[in-house]
């Protein structure tokens, strides 16, 4: 009689170990993280990026999913707000070796009632891996201007390399954010020499 309960106590506490294991975390390519500038209240005379801030790396849909829930969608953020998801080790700057040579997609608009949509559609793509070129992709920013346009920016390597940028990256970005506007591209290095420096490509 012990033995019939001692293996009908094992067999329940073999069931409950069965019920409260947890599924394994669904593993992205790639680890990933956000970053944040909030440059409402420029100090004059600091250099830019002194306030950017790497927040979350993560690895995992899981991650993704209990992080973009907690966190401002972009419409949210407060007026000169940037916020970023780029791939680890990689910083969102010009100077970053991976970034020097590269430049970035735009889609600009006034207060686009559409802009958190086209910001988690863009997220999605990145850790999805959906793009054919996806090693040439850095990351992507979502600008808030207060009372100007905010902008989206997919940034990409190799700023050259046309034939990718156009016919691959920047089409296959304009479907996915399911815009009909046109879409831009611009090199870091004509921005680092010129404010407002001129589209070198567009779609």
């Amino acid at each position: 009689m012990a033995a019939i309960a001692n293996e009908a106590a094992a067999t329940m506490e073999g069931s409950a170990t069965e019920t409260i294991e947890k599924p394994l975390p669904h593993k992205l390519e790639r680890k990933w993280a956000f970053w944040f500038d909030n440059q409402s209240k420029p100090n004059q005379g600091v250099a830019w990026g002194t306030s950017l801030r790497k927040v979350y790396s993560f690895d995992t849909v899981e991650e993704f999913w209990c992080l973009y829930e907690q966190i401002f969608k972009p419409s949210k953020l407060p007026g000169n707000a940037d916020f970023h998801l780029f791939r680890a080790g990689i910083e969102p700057k010009w100077e970053d070796p991976v970034c020097a040579t590269g430049g970035k997609w735009s889609f600009t608009s006034i207060r686009n009632a559409n802009l958190d949509t086209m910001w988690l559609e863009t997220l999605m793509a990145l850790i999805g891996e959906q793009f054919d070129e996806a090693d040439e992709i850095c990351g992507v920013v979502a600008s808030v201007r207060r009372q100007r346009q905010d902008k989206l920016a997919l940034w990409t390597k190799t700023a050259a390399n046309e034939a990718v940028q156009v016919m691959s990256i920047g089409r296959k970005w304009k479907e996915i954010i399911s815009v009909t506007d046109r879409i831009t591209y611009s090199f870091h290095d004509d921005s680092k020499r010129e404010r407002n420096a001129k589209s070198r490509y567009n779609v």
